[in-house]
């Protein structure tokens, strides 16, 4: 028989199942600790290929349905984003044993108030990547930075920093599904819920593991 006295609340629980997989994500946002900080983070190219990277989780909200993140302008990412929207983000805590994967559509949102607090809220070394001579991904002679020789090792102050504000664009994904996976040796549980927008609501259901 199964002992269930020694797994969490959670367990049987859809409701509850619902409410940790946005507890743990939106820890992610917060606690740089947290294993939700640094998720992965697919797109989808040209080729209908998808594209992973691992990005720091900026902030997440369950009310708005929203994860966000920041990117260059000029990054491969950001035109994949520009020509398909579809973006999946999977975060995994192996203390918890839990693996969530949320999915929707993404925007990019380059100028306005959310991209304006974002980029004066992040730290001169944060922003200084943003500073680099060229695009993100493109091809180099030899091993570099990217950044100008005269930046290099150094913080830059906010006026050196103001010419590239423009190469810098929130990333904001909105969330239509999301999936759960929580490993236990006496069953795995996993669930799915779908937003539904005609009642505003999400509608969930347990799936096999």
């Amino acid at each position: 028989m199964t002992d269930l006295t020694s797994q969490p609340a959670y367990y049987d629980d859809l409701g509850l199942s619902f409410e940790e997989a946005w507890n743990l994500v939106e820890a992610g946002s917060t606690d740089r600790h947290s294993p939700a900080h640094t998720p992965t983070v697919g797109t989808v190219d040209e080729t209908g290929a998808p594209q992973l990277r691992i990005m720091i989780l900026r902030d997440a909200s369950r009310d708005a349905r929203t994860l966000r993140f920041h990117t260059d302008l000029r990054s491969i990412k950001a035109a994949q984003v520009r020509n398909n929207g579809a973006t999946s983000v999977l975060f995994y805590d192996m203390s918890a044993k839990l693996q969530i994967r949320m999915s929707g559509q993404t925007q990019l949102l380059p100028i306005g108030d959310v991209a304006d607090a974002a980029w004066s809220n992040s730290t001169p070394f944060a922003r200084r990547c943003y500073m680099a001579e060229a695009a993100p991904g493109l091809p180099i002679a030899g091993p570099s930075s990217g950044l100008p020789e005269w930046i290099q090792g150094k913080k830059p102050d906010e006026a050196q920093l103001a010419d590239y504000r423009q190469n810098f664009s929130t990333m904001l994904v909105e969330i239509q599904s999301v999936e759960w996976l929580y490993l236990a040796n006496p069953g795995h549980r996993r669930a799915r819920w779908q937003w539904q927008d005609a009642q505003k609501s999400w509608q969930g259901n347990w799936l096999v593991p």
